[in-house]
Formats: C-alpha cells, sequence, structure tokens
C-alpha cells in the first residue's frame, strides 16, 4: 500500500510499504477514508535529525473495518470507525478515570497518512459511526480523532463555563476548536489571540468576541486593556513555543486557569512566585485522552449543531501529502484534508 513516511527535517515521501495485518487477537486492519496533516507533524518536519529507514506519519483517521482479531468485540467487518490519536483499551484504571492517554495497554498512531492502518486494542478505541463512508459530515468527525477533542480538553480543564472570561492563544485548528469548545460550553467573553485574518475571521464565527493580533508585551497590554487589567478566568495555550506561554502567563487573571494543550517544545519555564504562585495560578494540560470525549462531542456533530469541519481548508490525494506539509508550513493551509 502506499504510505507517508519522514526521513527529516523537510522530506516527507510517499511510498510503497508492506501492508498491514493482524498481529494481535485484539487488533483490526481499517482502509482509511479520510486522514490529515496534524499542526504537532511540524515539529518534525522542523527538526527531525535524517535517517536512513522513514517514520510512517499522520495519527488522524476514519477508515473502514477490514479484518477483526478472534478477541475484538462490538465491531463488524464495514463499519465506520473514528479512531483517537492514542489507542486504548477503554478498561483499565486510568481509561475508567477517563485518562485514555495514559492507558496500560496503549499507544500513539503513527502510520495514519496512508491507505490503510493496523489498530491495536481495537475493541477500547475504534467507535463506529453511524453515517456512510461518502457523508458529507466526514470533515467534521474526522475532528474528533484529535483537533476538536484536543480544543475541548482545553476549555475543559481550562474550567470554561457561563460567566468566564477566556484567551486562547493561537489561531491553528486547535486553537480555533478551542474557541468552538468554549464558545459551547458558555464563555461570556473569548479573546483570540492571532494575526491571520482568513483564521481570526473563522475564529469570530465559532465564537469569538475579540481579536488580538498583537505579539508579545504589546499584545499581552491589548488582553490587559480589553479586560479592565485583569486578565481573562482561563488562557487556553494551543501553540506550544515559550513565547506562547509566557503571552499565557502575562494575561491570566489572578485565581485563573493556563491550559496548555499545544505539544510544548520547551522543557522550562517560569512558574514561581511572580508567575504563578503569587496570583494563585493554576498551570494544567496535557495531551487530550480523545477516546473520553467522542461519546460526548459527537452527537453535536451528527446533527449539526457545530462544524468543526471547517478548519479544513484544503484537501489532497494521498500522493499529495508533501505539498499539504509544505502548504501548513508556510501558513497557506490552516489544516490539509488527505483521501487516500
Amino acid at each position: 500500500m502506499r504510505a507517508t513516511v519522514m526521513y527529516g527535517a523537510g522530506d516527507v515521501r510517499v511510498e510503497e510499504v508492506p501492508d498491514p495485518r493482524l498481529r494481535e487477537p485484539t487488533d483490526a486492519v481499517v482502509r482509511i477514508v479520510r486522514s490529515c496533516v496534524c499542526g504537532s507533524d511540524l515539529h518534525p518536519y522542523h527538526s527531525m535529525k535524517r535517517r536512513d529507514r522513514g517514520v510512517p506519519m499522520g495519527h488522524e483517521f476514519l477508515g473502514v473495518v477490514e479484518e477483526l482479531g478472534s478477541e475484538v468485540s462490538g465491531l463488524r467487518r464495514g463499519d465506520l470507525v473514528v479512531a483517537p490519536f492514542v489507542w486504548s483499551d477503554n478498561t483499565c484504571a486510568f481509561c475508567r478515570e477517563g485518562l485514555h492517554t495514559s492507558c496500560r495497554h496503549g499507544g500513539v498512531f503513527g502510520g495514519a497518512q496512508a491507505e490503510a492502518i493496523r489498530v491495536p486494542q481495537a475493541a477500547g478505541t475504534l467507535v463506529r459511526l453511524p453515517v456512510a463512508e461518502d457523508s458529507a459530515l466526514l470533515p467534521s468527525l474526522l475532528t474528533l480523532a484529535d483537533v476538536y477533542g484536543t480544543g475541548h480538553h482545553a476549555a475543559r480543564l481550562g474550567r470554561v463555563g457561563p460567566g468566564r472570561t477566556v484567551t486562547v492563544i493561537g489561531d491553528g485548528a486547535v486553537g480555533l476548536l478551542a474557541v468552538l469548545s468554549a464558545h459551547r460550553m458558555g464563555a461570556e467573553r473569548i479573546i483570540l489571540m492571532g494575526r491571520h485574518t482568513a483564521r481570526t475571521d473563522l475564529g469570530r464565527e465559532f465564537g469569538a468576541t475579540d481579536v488580538v493580533a498583537e505579539r508579545g508585551e504589546e499584545g499581552i497590554e491589548r488582553v490587559r486593556e480589553l479586560t479592565g487589567g485583569d486578565g481573562t478566568h482561563a488562557v487556553l495555550e494551543a501553540v506550544g513555543h515559550l513565547p506562547a506561554y509566557e503571552a499565557a502567563v502575562g494575561v491570566v487573571r489572578p485565581g485563573g486557569v493556563i491550559s496548555r494543550v499545544g505539544v510544548p517544545q520547551y522543557a522550562s519555564a517560569p512558574v514561581g512566585f511572580g508567575s504563578l504562585f503569587g496570583g494563585n495560578i493554576t498551570l494544567t494540560g496535557g495531551p487530550a485522552p480523545v477516546r473520553a470525549y467522542i461519546d460526548e462531542l459527537l452527537p453535536d456533530v451528527l446533527e449539526g449543531r457545530v462544524e468543526p469541519g471547517r478548519v479544513f481548508d484544503r484537501t489532497l490525494g494521498l500522493d499529495g501529502t508533501p505539498e499539504g506539509y509544505r502548504a501548513m508550513d508556510r501558513r497557506e493551509a490552516l489544516k490539509v484534508l488527505l483521501t487516500p
């Protein structure tokens, strides 16, 4: 089959690789119908050291079940399914607590930018979708694999709710879906920090009440002006670079929450008296346990109350995946949808 592999920074190729097969009785093989390029894929695209053997890429997909291991229950061949970006058994103590990203038998997908994929722990991981594989809802359903669930995670950990004010840092797909999630949870005011007009316009349609294009100290000052000098109750940081974290510290209200879901590209950051401790600031976040949220988020997508799939602004065939990486890296595309 054809699959996307990365050999080093900027070197993405689509090649012939062995077809996936069942290895364990808890596995499934899924034919991929839709996948995509994630903003987090751009981190190795910038920094991966060159290697002789390519790394399979992609962790978000919808597909049709082709094969099932003997111990897989609750699924049938031909089912259209969505998979969280982390596989999990959905039964261990951590999964029962809603922390599927720490499943004792789990792991992170790689290789979803391809024609097919092996799914470990299929019964606990895959969620059956009640639509056909040509449904117009597929782009929005695909966001349940990662970006919508991650935006929801940011807002949930940020304790967003009615009467709360929110700053979202980052106008990528996760940041925009954090705006959508904060709006869905009833936030009173949502300030989106981003400077790409097409994206921030979509953010306004998702529920942002204000847009701040300035960065650094100017951006912090502008958010403070908009909030009477106080800052916001929650800051949802969807970038992952240190300046975004520093901006979060600068705009959070005393007693507020900084919720980080941008994969951090730094190992240390201010957490002392002047940054977090003195203001009673809560710092939280982490990889989203998407499997815990799908059942909650799915009905609104199926019934058209939200359209998170609007973050996809370019569609390419699988052979166009390298161009998809380039387009997202150059900010020519927000998020690229792939159709194997």
